[in-house]
């Protein structure tokens, strides 16, 4: 028994004098017409002042509940002292008395006991005085006027034989309690009575014993979970609450300690260990000096959270010993919803709804935060929202993930393998958690509780510990903070952080930064919470309407933000402002697409590794992406995310980060009132080619707009979609002629271009002007440069990147040529001779010769559609009649030679002899080798041709190989070593090496190689037969055909013999009219 009362002692000290001010102030503020029993006059109640504590129920062990109880009948049942007995008149107690309490209050026992409860902590009391003072507070209870007071209140809960174990106590908690969580009060308890009651429940917080009614409710619970725990201190409670969900705990047990948990939350004095671990610092933080606050606010549990959470955060000087007992508490909150009366009482209608039969272990709590975070509107009330929110506020979780049970036991594998490296409890493990979200490691119930807790953090920046700390100067600097209360209900949620992460990525030229520290966190933050629309207060509340309305369908992760930015001109204008601020934030800094940065990981490492590393992005990281969107590394997941991010920058120049700070200048001087990022590239660009054709002395585009506008059209050329000036008019021809290839790497533009001829007359004229573009800038052809890559950086890295087409058509007939990339170059080169405006060196060359010569063919020719060669084609018999000019000769001898090889090339011979080639020459033409070995089989077969215009166009290429040896391939061949050793001084062109050989060929000392004897047999053949079917159609014709005769001397001799003959005849007939003419004058 001593050992016991050793235990109990220094309990019984401090409980001593609490249930004595619970009698007292009840029955002096409660009772009606009974005030003045405890007013100046002493209880009636009391018992003797007890003997030696053997005889205390409370100093008795639990397990000898029986004799307790007697022990505390036999007490009750002591004769009462005189009406006017006081406690003052007590030897035990007259000497603390004496030292501790000014003499006016010696008069009235609630004074004595006040004072002594309040000096208690600071010096001993003696302990018969203790003993005194705890049976005095023990006997009070059972005082049958003190009962009256609860007549009113608990008539319809008390019975009629229920006047003692506290019973009377307990009744008029629930009562206040219910009262709280009820909007009708039925019978209402006054204000001055409810502070009494609650003064009650604080002064038996010391000892569980002094609370009867939870002592008899819950006597065995403690044996069974708290044996071992010292009485005294308000322990005996901490240790009961800590087991009140175990599966053993008894229901009688739970309902008593929840309704002292409940007391709590309404006067946080209700517990001791919290009242006294933290009355300094509550005095030191000044979390009880607001003026503006009713004093019954300043009690409320939540409220001392709020304040001295808000003192952490700021980094004041909080004691450990509070902040433990602050932990305790704030986790006692999460776990119990019916704890915090505004849940009761708002959400009332939601628990019954959707979250029954969900009590323990905070799963009720979570249940509301799940349809408070759903897209359904009507589902949760505003103000149960508010309240829910001032929760999550006072119990802040953010601070210790351990808080949230729920959270806890849901996260705890994922915590043990993804964040073990984090300290427990530290704040960093929800951040953990965030950045792991939707990741191979998370699991399904985790991510559920992850992102409950999240929306409601991200709707009060003070809730997320690190950002406050860390943004606390800056929000006052930048954001006007200064001026809110930190409990504040009216702050906008997310108002804060929306102005910081607007903040966080100015330039400097911009001004009013955030600090570095500051910035890294809302970065942090920003990069985790782009994951969830949900997660952005202020764009969930202004696009609630355009989710619903063009989003419904898009659940899966980071579709709904996708599905704004693709419906972003079809937006209203406050939901399209704030994704298009996200969006040019994204451009910035990709991160903040996390998901599609996971995606893109392997992509990242391989060839992005060294920007993904800076701490600034400034879109450096998506260009990377960009530029390798095609490389293995690269997943389809990733190539569609950077595609997309690629197709949403065209909506708008401003999301295109490097673009905009390049030529942000220049759009604003040379293309105003432009959005549209294609749009802004076609006007940058046609005045750069405008300054460029016009040889201007400035280029009104600057350097460096001019160097990302470059990158912007390479950009584009690689998929059709980028470009929606092309690609709104071909889509019906996508459709129809290419359903089933791929937009990227430029395949389906390549496919368009194949079939040119079948496009409508829109995309034929879009394709033509893309066509014409890149032959003026080869490096827009992404096609040719994809494929030419390694070619180019072999035959070409000297040459300007406007001449490269023209470079790799000089080495493709080198051995070293690629054959894929020989393909491509035969592929463009067909292209370039279907007209010559898709020729820009022919172009320029002949400009004078082509409106000279062919201006018949330009006036029927339409600005977008091609000529099908037929300008090219008059500039081949003008070069045969050697009337071009040497420049324009020079680039037609180039097409000639080219087209002699690969008939593809000549666009109208293939028009023309297309039937004649599959009937007469298909093996030549299956073989696809380019050797000539098509032309030179319809020249062979010139007599069986049938068609007409295919006759004209074969007698044309005989025509033209007469003007030179180089035009026929196959003679060249056959006659190079006869050209070496006869004719190997003779200048080539204008057909003087043919004349040489025909020369050689009529010489009889001269003996040619027989294969070239034979070729030119036939040649001298064919043009006679030429000759005969296609005469002379006049002068020039007939001219050109003496100068290209192999009998041209002889030709010339007998002309200038005839010349001469007809000027002696002339000269001769000139003087005998003269001589005829004197005689008839003379006559």
């Amino acid at each position: 028994m001593q050992r016991r009362y050793n235990q109990l002692g220094s309990g019984v000290k401090m409980a001593a004098y609490s249930r004595s001010q619970l009698l007292l102030l009840l029955m002096s503020v409660c009772l009606c017409g009974l005030g003045s029993v405890l007013g100046l006059k002493p209880a009636s109640g009391p018992a003797e002042p007890p003997n030696p504590p053997v005889l205390r129920a409370a100093d008795l062990p639990v397990r000898d509940a029986p004799a307790a109880a007697a022990a505390a009948a036999a007490g009750a049942s002591q004769p009462r002292r005189a009406t006017g007995w006081k406690l003052s008149e007590e030897e035990a107690c007259r000497e603390d008395l004496t030292r501790l309490c000014p003499r006016q209050t010696w008069t009235n026992n609630l004074a004595v006991l006040e004072c002594l409860q309040d000096r208690r902590e600071e010096t001993e009391i003696a302990p018969d005085c203790n003993h005194l003072l705890w049976n005095y507070k023990l006997n009070l209870t059972t005082d049958p006027k003190f009962e009256s007071v609860a007549t009113e209140v608990c008539k319809s809960t008390i019975a009629e034989d229920v006047h003692s174990q506290g019973e009377v106590i307990a009744c008029l908690e629930k009562a206040l309690v219910r009262q709280a969580e009820q909007q009708d009060h039925v019978r209402s308890i006054k204000e001055e009575c409810q502070r009494a009651i609650l003064r009650v429940a604080e002064l038996s917080s010391d000892d569980f014993h002094l609370d009867r009614h939870l002592y008899f409710s819950c006597r065995d619970d403690r044996e069974r979970f708290c044996q071992n725990t010292q009485a005294g201190e308000g322990k005996v409670y901490k240790c009961l609450f800590n087991h009140k969900f175990e599966e053993a705990m008894s229901e009688k047990c739970r309902d008593a300690l929840t309704t002292r948990q409940k007391l709590i939350s309404q006067d946080y004095r209700v517990s001791y260990s919290l009242a006294k671990a933290c009355k300094l610092d509550l005095r030191k933080q000044r979390c009880s000096l607001d003026t503006n606050l009713p004093r019954a606010r300043e009690a409320r549990l939540s409220y001392l959270l709020l304040c001295l959470e808000a003192a952490v955060h700021r980094g004041r000087p909080v004691s450990g010993e509070c902040q433990g007992e602050m932990l305790d508490y704030r986790r006692m909150l999460m776990e119990d919803f019916s704890l915090s009366p505004e849940i009761v009482l708002h959400c009332r209608t939601e628990i019954e709804a959707h979250c029954s039969g969900l009590h323990r272990k905070g799963r009720t709590l979570h249940c509301l935060m799940r349809i408070g975070r759903s897209d359904r509107s009507t589902a949760i009330d505003s103000i149960c929202q508010s309240a829910l929110q001032t929760l999550i506020q006072s119990a802040d979780p953010g601070a210790d993930y351990r808080i949230d049970r729920a959270l806890n036991e849901a996260c705890e594998s994922v915590i043990q393998t993804a964040c073990k490296h984090i300290r427990t409890g530290d704040p960093m493990i929800l951040s953990c958690l965030m950045e792991h979200l939707y990741t191979e490691k998370m699991v399904e119930d985790c991510e559920h509780r992850l992102l409950e807790l999240q929306y409601f953090i991200s709707r009060d920046w003070k809730l997320d510990p690190i950002l406050y700390k860390k943004c606390q100067g800056d929000a006052a600097r930048l954001c006007h903070t200064h001026g809110w209360n930190e409990t504040s209900e009216l702050m906008p949620p997310g108002a804060v952080f929306s102005c910081l992460y607007r903040h966080a990525y100015r330039t400097e030229e911009q001004g009013r930064r955030l600090s570095r520290d500051c910035k890294v966190e809302v970065q942090r933050i920003l990069h985790q919470r782009a994951l969830d629309v949900k997660l952005d207060p202020e764009l969930q509340k202004r696009c609630m309407t355009d989710l619903g309305k063009w989003c419904s369908e898009k659940t899966d992760t980071g579709q709904e933000l996708e599905c704004l930015q693709d419906h972003l001109e079809d937006l209203v204008s406050t939901c399209r402002d704030v994704v298009g601020n996200l969006t040019e934030l994204e451009s910035e800094d990709i991160q903040i697409d996390a998901l599609l940065i996971r995606a893109c990981d392997p992509a990242i490492q391989a060839h992005c590794h060294d920007v993904a590393d800076n701490q600034i992005d400034t879109g450096d990281l998506m260009e990377c992406l960009i530029q390798n969107k095609h490389q293995k590394e690269m997943n389809d997941k990733c190539s569609v995310g950077v595609t997309h991010f690629q197709l949403i920058q065209m909506k708008d120049f401003r999301f295109s980060y490097k673009f905009k700070m390049a030529c942000k200048e220049d759009v604003l001087r040379l293309c105003p009132n432009i959005k549209k990022k294609v749009d802004v590239v076609i006007c940058l660009s046609t005045t750069v080619r405008n300054d460029t054709l016009q040889d201007a002395k400035e280029q009104r585009v600057s350097l460096k707009c001019r160097k990302q506008l470059r990158v912007e059209e390479l950009e584009m050329s690689e998929d059709i979609r980028l470009d929606p000036e092309l690609y709104d008019p071909c889509k019906s021809d996508i459709g129809r002629l290419c359903p089933n290839v791929n937009f990227g790497n430029a395949q389906m533009i390549e496919c368009l271009k194949e079939q040119k001829k079948q496009l409508s007359q829109r995309c034929h004229q879009r394709i033509f002007r893309l066509q014409e573009g890149e032959m003026t800038d080869p490096e827009l052809d992404y096609q040719l440069m994809r494929v030419c890559k390694q070619m180019i950086k072999r035959f070409c890295t000297e040459a300007d990147a406007r001449n490269v087409l023209q470079c790799l058509k000089q080495n493709k007939n080198s051995e070293l040529m690629d054959p894929k990339c020989k393909q491509m170059i035969t592929k463009r080169q067909i292209t370039q001779n279907t007209d010559y405006r898709l020729n820009p060196v022919l172009r320029k060359a002949c400009l004078a010769d082509i409106p000279k010569f062919c201006q018949s063919i330009l006036n029927k020719a339409s600005e977008d559609s091609e000529l099908e060669g037929q300008v090219i084609a008059c500039l081949k018999l003008k070069y045969a009649d050697q009337r071009l000019s040497s420049d324009c000769e020079d680039q037609i001898r180039v097409i000639l030679q080219e087209s002699a090889l690969d008939y593809r090339l000549d666009p109208q011979l293939q028009m023309h002899c297309s039937d004649e080639i599959s009937r007469l020459c298909a093996e030549e033409a299956a073989a696809q080798e380019q050797t000539g070995q098509v032309e030179e089989c319809l020249k062979v077969n010139l007599l069986k041709i049938k068609q007409e215009t295919c006759k004209k166009e074969v007698l044309n290429m005989l025509k033209e190989s007469k003007a030179d040896i180089f035009v026929d391939p196959v003679l060249h061949t056959a006659c190079a070593l006869d050209i070496k050793h006869h004719c190997a001084a003779i200048t080539p062109g204008r057909g003087r090496q043919m004349s040489c050989l025909m020369e050689a060929l009529q010489d009889k000392r001269i003996r040619l190689q027989p294969e070239c004897k034979k070729r030119l047999q036939d040649r001298i053949d064919m043009w006679s037969y030429a000759a005969k079917v296609a005469p002379a159609e006049g002068f020039s014709d007939l001219a050109v055909q003496v100068m290209t005769s192999p009998s041209k001397n002889y030709i010339l001799l007998m002309i200038a013999l005839s010349v001469c003959i007809l000027f002696l005849v002339g000269l001769l007939c000139g003087r005998i009219t003269k001589q005829v003419m004197r005689e008839l004058k003379d006559r």
